[in-house]
């Protein structure tokens, strides 16, 4: 490990120079953030010299210097301007040329904002804040006044990046497939809770990648799993090995038709919780535990005798968890098939869950939504946030190398590594 001396610089800062400016600024009086700031005149002086240089090179020669040859060209003083930046309002002076050609790089012409200022903005909106609560946030941190207007035209940028990320091209087989949905308040007309279906693609290395969202309005059957699932198929996914998902209406039978290979499983923990639903809190211990014999059990035949135990246990208290199990046994039992290795990356879609957990922290404090486009333009950014340089991929599978092993041995040459 490499120690660093107090003064040596890191990351391009000298670390003793910006604690005397720092304790120069509380010594005056001066405030760190707003207009009048320490950082906002570091700021100004970054970006004149900035500027300075960008004319310098323009140019060909240094302020004061006179160039090796007539140009024709020359400085011709400059124009203030005050534009937006993370630490507040900084007023500059942009250098003029007497032949009107410089184009600052740093400062474009008519921008009012310094890039990182809009990716502030997004990442506000990504966590769930309003455009009221942004814009007071703005004003409070860096004493700086925006419209409602151009917060919604900064986040609007993403939509051309949304949609191409929506129409990526895929993987053509994916081992694992997790499919779920959430909702959201949607008013178009009138306030209606929408479902919004995330599908979660497990790749042959084990990396989890969103592969899409679509907005639904409840009432989905089998022909609109056909749409969606051509949708991906035509984006290049020719196999998927496990679907996993959750009482979607009409998904099984559109899975089966796209893809006639693939093992359609009915997400265990979400037919637990939906079991749960039915009980008395005082018996959920209890019949949690009897649940555990039977998804555990090593075969087919020894989940049928538990279960038969468990009906003659629990049967006359609560014959609604009878009839959900008996529904559900026909997606229930591939599950059984599978060595324990694929059983824990299928038993749940935990993936998906989290990415709802944090879909739910960046919509519920919003109310509704005005449109579907402005639901999926939040979801959308809560889906790229933790990774930027990488924003599809939502981490990589636990236990994969094995699970990978146990999944070759299963479906043979369909699994694929590259």
């Amino acid at each position: 490990m490499t120690n660093h001396d107090e003064d040596e610089p890191q990351g391009g800062l000298d670390v003793q120079l910006a604690a005397e400016l720092v304790a120069k600024a509380k010594a005056e009086g001066v405030s760190l953030v707003g207009p009048d700031g320490l950082l906002a005149g570091i700021t100004k002086t970054v970006l004149q010299a900035a500027l300075e240089a960008e004319m310098t090179e323009h140019l060909g020669y240094e302020r004061g210097e006179h160039p090796a040859a007539p140009t024709g060209n020359h400085r011709n003083g400059s124009s203030a301007k005050t534009v937006s930046t993370e630490v507040g309002p900084v007023q500059i002076q942009v250098p003029r040329d007497r032949a009107g050609e410089f184009t600052p790089r740093i400062v474009p012409k008519h921008a009012r904002r310094i890039a990182g200022f809009d990716e502030a903005i997004v990442s506000l909106y990504a966590k769930g804040l309003t455009t009221g609560e942004i814009r007071a946030h703005l004003a409070e941190i860096y004493q700086v006044e925006v419209s409602r207007d151009l917060i919604s035209r900064v986040t609007d940028k993403v939509v051309e990046e949304m949609e191409a990320w929506r129409a990526r091209p895929l993987d053509a087989v994916y081992p694992v497939v997790l499919i779920d949905a959430l909702y959201v308040k949607i008013r178009e007309g009138q306030v209606a809770n929408r479902p919004v279906y995330v599908a979660l693609g497990i790749n042959c290395h084990g990396e989890r990648d969103v592969l899409g969202l679509w907005v639904g309005t409840g009432g989905e059957g089998a022909k609109h799993w056909m749409t969606v699932l051509a949708e991906l198929k035509n984006r290049g996914v020719a196999d998927v090995c496990i679907a996993c998902c959750d009482g979607l209406r009409g998904l099984p039978e559109a899975i089966e038709e796209i893809w006639p290979q693939a093992t359609v499983q009915q997400c265990v923990v979400h037919l637990v919780r939906s079991s749960l639903r039915y009980a008395s809190k005082a018996h959920w211990g209890r019949l949690t535990r009897d649940l555990r014999q039977i998804y555990t059990a090593p075969t087919e035949a020894a989940a049928e005798q538990r279960f038969t135990e468990f009906e003659a246990e629990w049967g006359d208290r609560y014959p609604a968890i009878i009839r959900l199990w008996r529904d559900a046994w026909p997606s229930f039992i591939p599950f059984l098939a599978f060595p324990a290795e694929i059983r824990k990356i299928v038993y749940t879609t935990n993936a998906i869950e989290s990415l709802n957990a944090r879909f739910r922290q960046a919509t519920r404090r919003r109310g509704h939504f005005p449109t579907e486009q402005a639901a999926l333009k939040v979801l959308y950014l809560v889906i790229r946030q933790p990774l930027k340089n990488r924003p599809n991929v939502t981490g990589r599978t636990p236990g994969w190398k094995a699970a990978l092993n146990a999944l070759s041995l299963h479906y043979g040459d369909r699994i694929t590594v590259n």
